[in-house]
């Protein structure tokens, strides 16, 4: 039967760099759960961006929730669950009967930094997108150059 502890944890760092955070982070996770008293029936971590929004691990906690095996996700810091969208992602949540529940409040020098790199990550993805594009194009203009 499904109690009001149930719950799933949700910890992920955005490098392999990172790894040594990821474990920190988990470890953290299962200390506060067991003071609180809660059951953890989904225990999802992950090395991926918080930009990302096609992650295997996340999507299981979503899966989870919809499906109402568990009452609540608990994560360390907001963005460890989604570097932006937050709100929108915890109404979700709580539309299908699940609440966020955040250990800390106030995000950390590394988390600034891994912001950096995410904006950083973003650029080099779109700007890689426009010149990648640009490029096929001149390869293509070149080839019926040539055929012609």
């Amino acid at each position: 039967m499904l109690q009001i502890s149930d719950v799933a944890i949700s910890s992920r760092c955005s490098t392999q760099k990172q790894a040594e955070n990821l474990a920190r982070q988990h470890e953290r996770l299962v200390e506060a759960c067991g003071e609180r008293g809660y059951r953890i029936v989904l225990d999802c971590s992950e090395i991926a961006s918080g930009l990302n929004d096609n992650r295997r691990q996340f999507f299981k906690i979503i899966d989870a929730a919809c499906k109402g095996e568990v009452r609540r996700v608990v994560v360390e810091h907001r963005d460890r669950l989604a570097r932006f969208g937050f709100r929108t992602i915890e109404r979700f949540f709580k539309g299908v009967g699940c609440t966020v529940e955040v250990l800390e409040r106030e995000e950390s020098k590394d988390e600034h930094e891994e912001l950096v790199e995410d904006i950083l990550t973003i650029i080099v993805r779109f700007s890689s997108r426009i010149y990648g594009k640009r490029g096929g194009r001149k390869r293509k203009e070149n080839a019926d150059a040539e055929s012609a």
